[in-house]
């Protein structure tokens, strides 16, 4: 996606849909100096982003495998570390960068849940096997007659006590 030169200021309120995207150009466009690394959220597929100089790269420099600071004013980063760090997989060494070794977010998903990348230095809790419901805390398939049953019930109801009492009305007036 080649948005170099765009004049953009900041990323705009449609570039979500540009998720699916491997490679992003965003050089030679006065950005603010921090794009929110939530921006990023859902950017599973990015492989390569180029940015003004002054931008440090989505998810800090620990989240990429490489950086490089090009002579045109340009940072580029290389493919993102999303499987091993959300995964909780190999992390950088602590001594190769001591100002940002504690970047890096830590997959706090519950036991009964997947950890998945979910764009650069970020990752999303997704529901294993047949878990579902907050945190992943419920069992078994998801009570799908009780709760449409129900739900049908109580709406015939207040549906039927409406009609009644309108009609009531109607008949008085």
């Amino acid at each position: 996606l080649d948005l170099s030169n765009c004049s953009l200021s900041a990323p705009c309120a449609g570039f979500q849909a540009a998720s699916t995207a491997a490679v992003i150009d965003l050089t030679e466009n006065p950005l603010q100096e921090s794009i929110p690394n939530t921006t990023f959220r859902g950017f599973t597929r990015l492989q390569s982003i180029s940015l003004p100089l002054p931008l440090e790269c989505p998810g800090g420099s620990m989240a990429w495998d490489t950086v490089t600071m090009q002579a045109a004013g340009q940072a580029g980063a290389g493919s993102p570390r999303l499987s091993d760090t959300a995964a909780g997989g190999p992390q950088p060494s602590p001594t190769s960068n001591p100002d940002s070794c504690l970047a890096l977010p830590a997959c706090l998903c519950p036991e009964s849940s997947l950890c998945a990348p979910d764009g650069p230095g970020l990752f999303q809790c997704l529901c294993a096997g047949s878990s579902h419901g907050y945190k992943c805390l419920r069992e078994g398939a998801f009570p799908m007659l009780l709760f449409y049953g129900t739900l049908g019930a109580v709406t015939t109801s207040l549906a039927l006590l409406a009609w009644g009492t309108q009609r009531r009305k109607a008949k008085s007036s």
